[in-house]
Order: C-alpha cells, then structure tokens, then sequence
C-alpha cells in the first residue's frame, strides 16, 4: 500500500477518496468493482487502519485493478493511528479526525501529482478534495452514500426554511426533529471559515448517488430541481455475500437448520450502539416474540461488556437454541441472503437499508441517528418495511417489537412486505447494469471534456 501502482495504458483512472468511515468506504469499493467491470483502473484512496480492513474485502479478480493508496494523517498526539477511523473511534474525537484529515490536503496533493488520475471521486464530506484536485485540472465529482429522499429533505430544510417539504411520507418526528436542530447548529458552528457549500449554485454539475430510480425517482427528481445538481444513480450498495471464517461457518450451519424465512436479524450497524434500556426492550421484545433470531450486540470501545452483564438476568439461558448473540462482526450480507432469514431489524443505515432490499428482506424499522429516520419512512413508504415508533420520551417497547416481529415472520402483514420486497427487489436487478452503464458513460464524458485530457 503506497504509490507505487501499475499504469495501465488507454484505461481511464479514477482515485476514489471515502470519508474514514467503513459506511462510506463500503460503498465506494462498490462503485470501484462496478467500475472496473467496465473497464476503469481504480485507486482506492484512505489511511493506513482503513485499508488493513478493506484488502480483505477485494476479491482476487478485482486485485490487480483496485490499487490501494495509503494517505498519511498528520501526527496529532490525541489521535494515533488506530483512530485514524470512525470504526470504534470515541465520539469526542470524530472533530480531530475531520481537522486531521483536511490537515493531509498537501500528503492528498502529492498522491496527486505521482498518480495523475484521469478523475477523483470523493466524498461530500471532504469538499475541500474538489479543489485539490482542479488546481492540477484533475475533474472530481462527488459520490454521495446515502439515498435522495434524506437529501431533498435537508436540502429543502436548509434552503427553503418554513417550506414545508412536498413528499408527507418522509417527515421527523418531535424529538427527532429536536435532535436535528441541534445537529445543525452544532454543524454551522464547526464551519470551518474557508468552508465549501457543497451545493452551491452554479453550472448544472453531476454527482453520483448510491441509489436508484426504482426506489427513489421523484428524490431524485426533485433535489435536481432544487439545487440544479444532475444526480447520476450508480445502484444501491451491496456487499458480496462471502464468508470464509469459521466462526461465521458455524453461525451459517446453525441457520442452516432453521425454517425458511423463520429468523430475524438484528444489527443496528457498525458505529451506533444502543443504550441499555433500548437493549432490555429488544432483548425482552425478542423472548416474548418466540421467532429464531442472530443478534449483534456491540459496545463501544473501551466501554465491552460480558454479554451475561448486558442482557437481562438469565435471558441467554431462557432463549437457549432459538436465538444466538453475538458482540463481534457479523456476516450481514451472507446473513440477509440466506433462506432461513426473514426480517432485519435495523437502524436504517443506507448500507443496511439497500442490502436488505437487494436479498429482499422486510425490514423491521429501528432509527437511531442523523438520516436514519427519513431511510425508515421511505421504505415504509415502499411497503417493505415497518416502524417500531418510539413514544414521546423517545422510548421503545417489548410488547409492540414483540407483535411486529410475530407479525412480520409469520403473519398477514409480513407475507405482504416479502411479496412487495421481492417485487422491488427483481426491478433493482433488472435496471442495475443499465444505471451504471449510463454513469460509466457520464464520467468518460467529463474526462473527455476536462482540459487535462485536451
């Protein structure tokens, strides 16, 4: 991992930039492998702890033509290289990771110039690479990873205050919405003075976004007009289904012997964690439920807990073969294809979402943060989703997560979200190869166009 790289001649070059989480790199690698079967030579740009993780997720086809690239963080004595990442990264420090991060303009400028890509895709989150890469007349656009209803919705926020938003399916709730406004004071008053407005008029320009016209086309539609950004779908983000490691062998054997469509999964995601009460109502909703279920219970860095100590007293025992918890990794995408699995509980990250449409399974809506509530209404919204709804003090319930999992696994309404989940599920297929043909076709031009190239 380093600059030095193969140069493929008459193959068009891309250096891809995520921002340093593992939500975003995901699904850039995505757009990587779909690049790279049309043609393209990637470099996966990220720190050194982000690409330990990634490698192993480039299967060997992919090997020669996504190259990864090391970029070096400066040297911050409250941030050492195993937090030069959001994965387990204390949420005081996510500020210092973002100054240390845009502190590495010059280390990204260099990779620049000994690389000389044909076009940098980037992350909306580090505006600041847009400009890096147009001082060496290097055309960048922007890869947006996460969907366009929570976009258009901000966006009519932000730039339509007292506008109410046009689509009533996709709102927030009290709370919800007291927790936003927080957000973006607090993100207004961490502006940086030179700060970039990511969407600022202009000359119609084009962003990719990881979603589809299938599912979100009026979003889609809409933001365009909005913020005259012409927003290219490459397709939801999904991960291969592979798994080699014998724990997840073994947990793959022990679903293997359930019922088909018989098991819910239930995983809230890689960087949120819920706080105990949340976790007594699942635990208790999960045992009133009797469904088969795989649990992934993580905890902060530095705060594990025994998985005896963070459940209910004898919970563990009372489940015993019916369900298995887990406070590691988890196989979500063998997990979500496998015939045995029937719901997701979810907190409704994009990544999460899109995974769970693509291997077409309901999702039992659980949002915990930032987008994650407007991705649940737009699937309930679809029909392939239900909501556990919090109550005004922000609660959940084991009675009411209990009814909708019995329900979703094995009653009326579950059999409906499966049939209209199935159906979205085969269109997105069916569609997936032509949007990412179109965008393939949309970056050719823009290198075409750029006076680097002419």
């Amino acid at each position: 991992m380093g600059t030095e790289v193969t140069v493929h001649k008459n193959t068009l070059r891309v250096l891809m930039f995520p921002w340093l989480a593992y939500g975003h790199i995901s699904p850039f690698l995505n757009v990587a492998k779909k690049l790279v079967d049309r043609g393209f030579l990637i470099y996966l740009c990220s720190t050194a702890i982000n690409l330990k993780s990634t490698i192993k997720k480039i299967p060997e086809k992919y090997s020669d033509s996504i190259q990864l690239i090391e970029l070096h963080l400066p040297e911050l004595p409250e941030l050492p290289p195993h937090y030069h990442t959001t994965n387990g990264l204390p949420p005081h420090l996510n500020h210092t990771l973002q100054k240390a991060l845009k502190m590495s303009k010059p280390n990204f400028s260099k990779i620049l110039q000994n690389l000389k890509p044909d076009l940098v895709i980037y992350d909306l989150l580090q505006q600041w690479a847009e400009g890096v890469a147009n001082e060496q007349n290097i055309p960048a656009v922007k890869l947006l990873t996460s969907g366009a209803a929570v976009l258009s919705y901000f966006f009519n926020l932000v730039k339509k205050p007292g506008v109410e938003f046009p689509f009533p399916a996709i709102y927030l709730r009290k709370n919800e919405l007291e927790k936003m406004s927080e957000l973006l004071a607090q993100s207004a008053k961490d502006k940086e003075p030179d700060g970039v407005d990511p969407f600022a008029d202009g000359n119609m320009q084009v962003m990719l976004m990881s979603t589809s016209r299938i599912i979100e086309a009026k979003y889609i539609d809409y933001f365009s007009g909005l913020s005259n950004w012409k927003v290219v779908p490459v397709g939801p983000p999904v991960q291969d289904p592979i798994a080699d490691d014998a724990d997840e062998m073994e947990l793959i054997d022990w679903l293997g012997k359930k019922d088909e469509n018989s098991t819910v999964f239930v995983s809230f995601g890689s960087e949120y964690f819920l706080s105990k009460e949340d976790r007594e109502e699942i635990a208790f909703g999960l045992e009133l439920s009797n469904v088969n279920f795989i649990w992934v219970a993580r905890f902060p860095k530095g705060e594990e807990q025994n998985l005896e100590d963070a459940l209910p007293k004898g919970f563990l025992e009372r489940i015993g073969d019916r369900g298995r918890v887990l406070d590691k990794f988890a196989p979500q995408p063998r997990i979500l294809n496998h015939p045995s699995t029937g719901g997701f509980i979810s907190h409704c990250g994009w990544n999460s979402v899109m995974e769970s449409v693509d291997f077409g399974v309901p999702i039992i809506a659980m949002p915990i943060h930032l987008d994650q509530p407007m991705n649940a209404r737009l699937i309930v919204e679809l029909g392939v989703a239900v909501e556990i709804v919090r109550d005004d003090y922000g609660k959940i319930h084991r009675e009411e997560i209990a009814e909708i999992l019995k329900d979703v696994i094995a009653g009326k309404s579950g059999e409906n979200l499966k049939a209209k989940m199935r159906d979205i599920s085969k269109n997105l297929k069916s569609i997936r190869d032509e949007e990412m043909d179109t965008a393939a076709e949309e970056l050719i031009q823009l290198c075409k166009n750029s006076p680097k190239l002419k």
